[in-house]
């Protein structure tokens, strides 16, 4: 590969990016202002913007991220079953397994319960 090459086009990257942010910080409507409220409908909000969560949601953002990787490893498994084979099933099952554990797991704890 011809580093000259790569190199032209890594510049030409930077200066189209740059040139965006360029004339994207020209056109704007007005400057930045911080001091305005949020919209909201037309009320006051209640509390602050980046108020904290209760610590509940993030066990429970925890077990929506292993059901989403399980999508994520699923599908790519179902385009490949059928010429693996019965292994490829075997496999699936196993990985389900481990996350029905971990729900169990979860569940046991309380980490499902809301009160």
């Amino acid at each position: 590969m011809n580093v000259v090459a790569v190199l032209v086009v890594l510049g030409a990257v930077v200066v189209l990016a740059a040139t965006a942010y360029a004339v994207a910080w020209l056109v704007r409507l007005a400057p930045a202002v911080t001091d305005r409220m949020p919209f909201l409908s037309g009320h006051a909000p209640a509390e602050h913007a980046v108020s904290r969560y209760h610590v509940r949601w993030y066990t429970l953002t925890m077990i929506f991220l292993a059901f989403d990787m399980e999508m994520v490893f699923m599908y790519p498994w179902t385009l490949v079953v059928s010429e693996v084979g019965t292994p490829a099933v075997v496999e699936m099952f196993l990985f389900l397994a481990v996350l029905f554990v971990g729900v169990w797991y979860a569940r046991r704890e309380g980490a499902l319960r809301w009160s």
